[in-house]
C-alpha cells in the first residue's frame, strides 16, 4: 500500500522560496521514480518535476526550470521540491506522485497518492 504525505506549503511573497517534502511509505522506495504535480485554482493539474529512483536523473516542466529542484533521500524515503524565485502563477496545490512500475522514468506514468499541500504566492 502506498502512502504519500506532503508538507511544507504556505504563503510566500513573489521572489521567495519554499521547500516541499513528501514522506513516502512505499515498499522498496529506492526502486521507484517520484515526482510532483500542481493544480492551480480553476486549472487542470500539471506536471512539475520527476526524479529517478537513484536521484541522478531529473526532468522539469519548462515553467519551473532553473527555479525548482527536485531531490530525494532514499535513506529516509523522502522526496523534496525546493522552489526558488516563486511567482504568483506558481500558486496551487502541490501533489507528490510515484510511478506504478519500478525502474521507469516517465512522468506520464506517475500516480498521485497524497492529499497535497497548498502553496500561495502573493504579488
Amino acid at each position: 500500500q502506498v502512502q504519500l504525505v506532503e508538507s511544507g506549503g504556505g504563503l510566500v511573497q513573489a521572489g521567495g522560496s519554499l521547500r516541499l517534502s513528501c514522506a513516502a511509505s512505499i515498499h522498496t522506495f529506492e526502486r521507484y521514480a517520484l515526482g510532483w504535480f500542481r493544480q492551480a485554482p480553476g486549472k487542470e493539474r500539471e506536471f512539475v518535476a520527476i526524479v529517478s529512483w537513484t536521484g541522478f536523473r531529473t526532468s522539469y516542466a519548462d515553467s519551473v526550470k532553473g527555479r525548482f529542484t527536485i531531490s530525494r533521500d532514499n535513506t529516509r524515503n523522502v522526496v523534496t521540491l525546493q522552489m526558488n524565485s516563486l511567482k504568483p502563477e506558481d500558486t496551487g496545490v502541490y501533489y507528490c506522485a510515484v510511478d506504478s512500475l519500478a525502474l521507469r522514468f516517465d512522468p506520464s506514468f506517475l500516480e498521485i497518492w497524497g492529499q497535497g499541500t497548498l502553496v500561495t504566492v502573493s504579488p
